[in-house]
């Protein structure tokens, strides 16, 4: 009888519990479907191969050391360790002396510098991947129209792959040191220089110190964003043989026999070694103190340079080759008739952009397929992303440091592996019984897109919650208000602008993610991605090209219209309540 009465009390203490943060669970819930138990599944079929699909045979760790027994799998692994580590060491060090000139020194075009560093943040690595290969291949623009023969040899070997990498991949070093270097503390660079310190030993002892944690954090941004990149290795096989973790992940899944077991051991090795990237981080940061801000700490002003024109030069050629040559050789290749003929008038021609409109009913499919799955991913996201928000900042929920780290965990996990994991959990024969089995439907692409559009829902709002006072909240719930009351009429309106900004971020990352759509699309079913991969692998640079300039042009369009929409809304919405405000009192008075 007493243990039917403990049982009763526990039963009631977690439907109280429940009650209590029924929203907390349903985002937890939520956030462990879309994004955490994908991963479980991946880790899962490592050790019961098979278990997906009725097989319950465990064997243990012998697969996992299997890969020291394959020579592909052990290359895949090399090569990314490599390019990873590589990349991360040249793009921090680029990425961080940028970001000091530009904070330090005001030179002219160093606005076109921050706008250079968000456009290669924005943009597809596979995009920026086959810009370089058109440039650089051995009938590429450098040998046609420059007579350079070195800069295929130069490219198509690891150390040119990871100087390609480093001219891509900088700005998250740059953005991340930029952001440290908001703040000048003046008062110690003083106190050195009473102390009789030489601008060398005032950069050794108090400068680099104090910026070494972000340095450090964009090493590890970039090493992350660099091992999981699926875009470099897709674009290079059509013209080198460049085996990472992340494309022989996507090799096992679609080639036939189809091979689970090895995409399951790669994806652990991959997964693996990203979250030791973390850790290391996670653990410099925790031990290492940089408290240095204080009431006397200014906004850095960029001072005049003497060099200011040879800033402004190099800049400019900077510029040249990390847009320039890209995005640059995509656009001539698409108004081209061929590449051998160069700039020639008899070899300009507009035929690639009229098949690309007219002649091929397959773009425009595509695009609007795209731009769907998008337009849903970015409402549901945005969705979550307020939801996940409320709970971080206005509950008591105890699983709140549970909810932010897996909201953040799709941040870091490559697309690859998160494609696998939706194939194991969403391919289960079970789920035609409800009607649930999504695998060879849209609405699994939609779902990927989604987990992947989570973390920047939440960072762009989480920054809005976070000036909301908790005071206001705490009055209106004194008043009576329900929670949906207080989301409605206070949250709301006080983070419109975040969720505008959250709702454009997450739609331009979904359109153009490479790796989810490759590993999940359905079979006749054309995603913009997949149209302009496939028509690269067919060696159809123009058709290619010009898809890629009409649909970053249409998204980019899109993203402008509805931002310039959406503010002028929100301003009419703020000055039509601030008129009702007044109205209100006047009629009080």
């Amino acid at each position: 009888m007493d243990e039917k009465i403990q049982n009763f009390k526990r039963v009631k203490s977690w439907t109280s519990l429940f009650r209590a943060n029924y929203l907390g669970v349903g985002v937890t819930l939520l956030l462990f479907v879309l994004i955490l138990l994908p991963l479980i599944a991946v880790l899962i079929q490592i050790f019961l191969p098979g278990v997906f699909w009725g097989e319950r045979d465990f064997i243990g760790f012998s697969s996992v050391l299997e890969i020291f027994d394959r020579p592909l799998w052990l290359y895949s692994l090399r090569n990314s360790l490599v390019l990873a580590s590589g990349t991360a060491f040249f793009a921090t060090i680029l990425g961080g002396c940028l970001a000091i000139v530009r904070t330090f020194w005001a030179f002219p075009t160093a606005r076109l510098l921050d706008i250079a560093v968000w456009a290669l943040l924005i943009t597809p690595s596979f995009i920026i991947a086959q810009g370089w290969i058109l440039f650089a291949n051995g009938n590429g623009l450098a040998y046609q129209w420059l007579g350079w023969e070195w800069v295929s040899a130069f490219v198509f070997q690891p150390f040119g792959l990871i100087i390609v990498m480093t001219l891509s991949k900088f700005s998250l070093a740059y953005l991340a040191v930029a952001a440290a270097l908001e703040w000048n503390v003046k008062r110690y660079e003083d106190a050195a220089r009473l102390c009789g310190a030489n601008s060398f030993v005032l950069w050794q002892k108090v400068h680099i110190p104090m910026i070494f944690p972000a340095f450090l954090a964009g090493w590890a941004l970039v090493f992350m964003d660099t091992i999981g990149d699926f875009g470099l290795p897709s674009a290079l096989a059509t013209v080198y043989r460049f085996p990472t973790l992340p494309y022989s992940i996507y090799t096992a899944i679609h080639t036939s026999p189809t091979r689970f077991d090895q995409a399951g051991v790669l994806a652990f090795y991959l997964v693996v070694i990203l979250i030791l990237a973390l850790f290391f981080l996670f653990l410099f940061m925790k031990k290492a103190r940089f408290d240095f801000l204080n009431a006397q700490a200014v906004r850095f002003q960029p001072r005049k340079s003497k060099h200011a024109m040879w800033l402004m030069a190099g800049n400019l050629l900077f510029l040249l080759i990390i847009i320039g040559v890209p995005i640059g050789s995509s656009f001539f290749i698409s108004i081209m008739d061929s590449m051998s003929g160069g700039l020639a008038i008899n070899n300009i021609t507009f035929h690639n952009y009229y098949m690309v409109l007219f002649e091929d009913s397959q773009f425009l499919m595509s695009l609007r397929n795209s731009i769907w799955i998008a337009f849903v991913a970015a409402i549901i996201s945005v969705i979550i992303g307020f939801f996940v928000s409320y709970v971080l900042f206005f509950t008591n929920f105890r699983w709140k440091g549970f909810i932010q780290s897996v909201s953040l965990i799709s941040l870091v996990v490559p697309g690859v592996v998160l494609g696998i994991g939706y194939i194991f959990i969403w391919n289960q024969a079970w789920l035609e019984t409800i009607n649930l089995h999504l695998y060879g439907t849209p609405w699994i692409v939609v779902l990927a897109a989604i987990a992947g559009a989570i973390p920047f829902a939440v960072r762009l709002q989480a920054g809005a919650f976070a000036k909301v006072p908790a005071n206001m909240m705490h009055a209106a719930a004194l008043q009576g208000t329900s929670k949906v009351q207080r989301m409605r009429f206070i949250i709301l309106p006080l983070v419109r602008s975040s969720l505008i900004a959250a709702g454009l971020a997450s739609f331009g990352t979904s359109i153009f993610d490479l790796a989810i759509t490759k590993m999940l699309y359905p079979p006749n079913y054309q995603l913009i991605p997949i149209t302009i991969d496939k028509s690269f692998e067919q060696l159809k640079y123009g058709y290619s090209t010009a898809a890629t300039i009409i649909s970053g042009t249409v998204v980019l369009l899109l993203i402008v219209l509805a931002d310039l929409l959406l503010k002028k809304w929100l301003v009419k919405d703020i000055e039509s309540q601030k008129m009702k405000g007044e109205l209100e009192h006047d009629y009080a008075s």
